[in-house]
């Protein structure tokens, strides 16, 4: 097949449509459930006020926004792809944002000062002592939105593949919240079941991390590496270009996949962890090789050496009680950080492609017992 024959067939496989619609009417198809936020979508709301101060100021401004992209379900509702923060950011303003849970209206939002509106601060929609003037109210409703419709006809895929497109490389998102949310329309069950792996007890004790860490999901990316290295082929670990990426259709795979197995994947996941927890926030960290203890970061190229080779011989290290599990650990890590091919592989200036596939077989043998 060649190109001109690849984009057509590609082509084939999207179907989408444009519309205009003004603010009021986006409020009504809100009210009667016919544009949905996804409630799985709505954790990841998380503009500042000064933020979305800055984006009402637009609207106001007639300052033109983003396009909003909408997936057509087969019952003709939409979905929000791409436009959450916004048409979030526009809902509670309003007093239109109703909680994910509860189905509450949540109360309207008080807007600070911006660049070119200072009299912002301190303005609600209609609930408060300063109120958005009526002419402005009038002139914010009927302010219009551009919206992008994925129409159902289109392939399944598509909808998060758009979502990937227009958030990959920004700065507002982290590649594993575009995941997770790719993750959340392809199957809500397992992005809540992988989402409970990286709550766990255990594995939250091993990896102490910075409240931005923490804000775009690291720990959340993490677990997803952790399961998709440990599921990956050797040749699937040699063969990838770029690991966000591979993480990304991993993962997805394993989403779509009706006989994934959770109860034992879960099991090896808390197996591996309620191990390496013997250690606690140390067992990631840099060996100090002068004072011969850890301390330090967290390293990444530690965290896959240690989770794929405690994996592989995970049966062996639950035999042993925790104070043993301990001591070996604290043992085997010391001969990691000074063992010769770790260090060549695992080194500033490693690529994630060079390092990935070679950390496996170092665990194997660094963590293998007897």
């Amino acid at each position: 097949m060649n190109l001109a024959e690849q984009v057509e067939s590609n082509r084939q496989n999207i179907r989408s449509d444009g519309y205009q619609m003004s603010i009021g009417e986006v409020v009504n198809l809100y009210r009667d459930r016919e544009i949905i936020i996804r409630p799985e979508f709505q954790r990841l709301f998380r503009w500042t006020i000064e933020q979305q101060s800055r984006l009402i100021e637009s609207v106001l401004l007639d300052i033109p926004l983003p396009t909003i992209f909408v997936s057509q379900r087969q019952d003709s509702v939409w979905e929000v792809v791409d436009g959450l923060q916004r048409l979030s950011t526009i809902l509670k303003f309003m007093g239109e944002y109703r909680d994910a849970e509860s189905g509450e209206i949540e109360p309207q939002t008080v807007l600070r000062k911006t660049k070119y509106l200072p009299d912002l601060e301190g303005t609600t929609y209609s609930d408060g002592e300063k109120t958005l003037p009526g002419v402005l109210k009038l002139a914010f409703k009927r302010a219009r939105l551009e919206f992008r419709i994925i129409l159902k006809e289109s392939d399944d895929s598509v909808r998060y593949e758009v979502f990937d497109r227009l958030n990959s490389g920004g700065t507002q998102t982290s590649p594993q919240e575009v995941r997770t949310a790719q993750l959340l329309m392809a199957n809500p069950e397992f992005a809540g079941w992988l989402d409970s792996l990286r709550r766990s007890s255990s594995f939250q004790s091993c990896i102490p991390l910075t409240d931005r860490q923490i804000a775009e999901q690291y720990d959340f990316a993490l677990a997803t590496r952790f399961l998709v290295f440990n599921l990956s082929t050797n040749a699937q670990l040699k063969s990838f270009a770029d690991v966000d990426t591979f993480l990304t259709e991993q993962s997805l795979l394993f989403a779509n996949k009706k006989d994934f197995s959770y109860v034992d994947q879960r099991a090896v996941f808390d197996g591996v962890f309620d191990v390496l927890a013997s250690l606690g926030p140390e067992v990631f960290r840099r060996l100090d090789k002068t004072r011969d203890r850890l301390s330090g970061a967290f390293t990444v190229s530690a965290f896959e050496a240690i989770t794929l080779g405690v994996a592989s011989h995970l049966n062996d290290w639950q035999k042993l009680t925790a104070n043993d599990q301990a001591r070996e650990l604290r043992l085997r890590i010391g001969k990691l950080w000074k063992d010769s091919v770790f260090s060549k592989n695992s080194g500033a200036g490693v690529r994630a492609t060079t390092r990935a596939p070679r950390m496996r077989p170092i665990g194997e043998r660094i963590f293998k017992l007897g």
